[in-house]
């Protein structure tokens, strides 16, 4: 009898079975990540659109609201005084 023949072979199918599992477990974490992060990255997309949207709002308001205080200063007369310094 050979010595090879005695020792049973080794159960390298449990270890790697779970192993396996663990991966199997670990891509179905990458998957679910990867789907909140699309899921988030929409999200801001459309926060990011709304803002834009929002900000070029404000900026015509502020251009508007200038342009009014603007015409009204152009309206005052200037005052004796004033005359004096700019002449």
């Amino acid at each position: 009898m050979n010595l090879l023949t005695q020792i049973p072979p080794a159960n390298y199918s449990g270890g790697m079975i779970s192993e396996f599992h663990q991966l199997s477990g670990k891509v179905v974490q990458l998957a679910e990540l990867a789907d909140s992060l699309r899921r988030e990255n929409a999200e801001l997309r459309l926060s990011v659109a709304s803002l834009t949207a929002e900000n070029a709002e404000l900026a015509r308001r502020i251009e508007e609201a200038h342009r009014r205080v603007s015409a009204l200063l152009d309206k005052i007369p200037l005052g004796s005084d004033q005359k004096e310094e700019t002449a």
